[in-house]
């Protein structure tokens, strides 16, 4: 009963958001609104509201093929989570933070990056001849140390490769505080740029509640200037009027040359 009411409901809402959309001048008659249907969010309304009707249609009804195929169209129904944000407010601002401070971004995974590749190299040079105590070599080849250097890097530490000799000990101890470190940046600057984002934003929210306050203080002047003088220009409140200069008079004496 459940699922009936919310593929009514989205099937309603995606029929009244393409009916409303003719509001917008772009979205204006029939090719207007197939322009609107054809935008990303709306594709994916219209997939979820179809995969939710062919699930409670079709069924399982005792066929292998049948229920396959509706356990395939029911993962599309994880979809229905993009309503929370149909807007992409949340991935704008992502965006722009990235965008912003993508220099730094780059120039610390660049550098991560590097050194994960050479430590790992070092690793292997070290442990390739190294086997344990059941006689089996850990780094057989360099996929396996490059996999053990992103374990590491990423601080998940499955174990399933550890290092043998006191050379590729001491290479991994000195490649987990410096990689580390470096991987550990990116989060930092994304959570520096959204705390700045954030801050201009309430910013720019405080600006924007000035503006009716200035524009009254603005209308109040021009009532008071415009009872007081019968122009209706408003840029004569700030000309100044010139001052009548006193024209030479033809009989004054002339200055004497020196």
């Amino acid at each position: 009963m459940g699922e009936i009411v919310l593929v009514v409901f989205f099937g309603v809402e995606y029929v009244v958001r393409l009916w409303s959309a003719g509001c917008r001048s772009k979205y204006v008659g029939f090719w207007g609104r197939l322009r609107f249907a054809r935008k990303p969010i709306s594709i994916i309304d219209l997939i979820v509201v179809v995969a939710s009707i062919i699930v409670l249609s079709v069924g399982s009804k005792g066929q292998v093929f049948a229920t396959s195929a509706v356990r395939g169209v029911r993962f599309l129904q994880i979809l229905r989570m993009l309503h929370v944000d149909r807007q992409g407010g949340t991935w704008r601002l992502l965006g722009s933070v990235v965008f912003i401070h993508r220099q730094e971004l780059i120039t610390t995974l660049y550098i991560g990056f590097l050194s994960l590749i050479f430590a790992s190299y070092f690793v292997y040079l070290a442990e390739k001849n190294a086997v344990d105590g059941s006689g089996r070599t850990e780094f057989g080849n360099y996929a396996d140390a490059l996999w053990w250097g992103v374990v590491t890097v990423t601080t998940i530490g499955y174990g399933d490769k550890v290092p043998q000799t006191w050379i590729g000990k001491t290479i991994a101890s000195c490649f987990s505080v410096f990689a580390i470190s470096f991987f550990a940046l990116p989060a930092g600057i994304l959570g520096s740029g959204f705390a700045l984002k954030v801050q201009q934003k309430q910013r720019q929210k405080h600006f924007n509640r000035q503006i009716p306050a200035a524009a009254c203080l603005i209308q109040t002047c021009w009532r008071c200037f415009a009872l007081e003088s019968p122009d209706s220009a408003t840029f004569k409140l700030f000309v100044k009027k010139r001052q009548a200069t006193p024209s030479p008079s033809p009989f004054s004496p002339k200055p004497k040359k020196t």
